[in-house]
């Protein structure tokens, strides 16, 4: 009796999981007469393909230009983010030097700035190197975050000091060690920030919609508002679009979950 309970409910939360993913695809596939028509149908009439054709091919909304540039802004920015975040925490946990620990709090006070009053001077900024409606404007000033920082200096607190001491024996630097000895013994974690930093920045809207002005460089969540936004609005192809563009960060997330997982508890935050 109770495994019965149990099966049902986990198909009844599978059920609501899927149901907005079932939703997106129904109304992607259909005409914009069926999505609006009063009365509301399981399924469509027939299967219309040729939205996607049709989503690709506008010409206002370059919607597979805007899937690659979301695409070279999140892996930079994630590897950028990686290489500096860990750097920096493995400075502030495992150096000791005079003023560390005003660096952390430096470091900290960061996080408790709201975003939104930072976007008018890194606007400024961006737009005094003529990097307005390029890339280099959406990847740069995302390639550091004080929230990885901390989260790397967690891990690497609790890191074996035995593993650097056998490398400093064997005559490493402390920059050797770190390459050589930290970063393969924490792949799981260096995964985990990847997957957290890469949906971050797939998913980032405000700032590519005040950096991206030229359709060109348009990220997938800019084209989505353009799709919404516009004169005529297709309704169907926003669906699809929708749809289309979560798909890489569900594949990301169903292949990289357990990393996740571990990377939380590894930190050493506790809820």
């Amino acid at each position: 009796m109770r495994a019965a309970l149990r099966w049902t409910a986990l198909v009844i939360a599978a059920v609501l999981f899927l149901l907005p993913f079932y939703l997106l695809l129904r109304n992607g596939l259909a005409t914009r007469e069926e999505i609006t028509a009063p009365g509301w149908t399981l399924f469509p009439s027939g299967l219309h393909w040729e939205n996607v054709t049709e989503l690709f091919t506008a010409s206002d909304v370059p919607f597979a230009r805007s899937l690659l540039n979301s695409a070279v802004v999140a892996t930079l920015q994630t590897a950028g983010q990686l290489l500096l975040c860990s750097l920096a925490g493995y400075g502030m946990a495992k150096i000791p030097y005079r003023h560390s620990n005003k660096v952390l709090y430096s470091v900290l006070a960061t996080l408790m700035i709201p975003t939104s009053v930072t976007f008018v001077p890194s606007f400024v900024v961006v737009s005094s190197l003529g990097w307005i409606s390029d890339l280099r404007g959406l990847i740069i000033p995302g390639l550091f975050s004080a929230f990885s920082a901390f989260l790397f200096r967690q891990y690497f607190l609790d890191f074996p000091k035995e593993l650097e001491d056998a490398g400093r024996i064997d005559g490493l630097s402390r920059w050797g060690v770190f390459w050589r000895i930290v970063v393969p013994n924490s792949t799981g974690f260096f995964a985990a920030i990847a997957v957290i930093n890469f949906i971050g920045g797939w998913n980032a809207f405000l700032w590519p919609l005040i950096i991206a002005q030229d359709s060109s460089s348009w990220t997938v969540q800019v084209a989505l508002s353009g799709l919404l936004t516009a004169q005529n609005p297709k309704i169907n192809l926003l669906f699809l679009a929708a749809a289309i563009s979560i798909l890489p960060i569900v594949v990301i997330f169903v292949l990289l979950q357990r990393y996740l997982v571990r990377g939380v508890a590894e930190t050493g935050i506790k809820g």
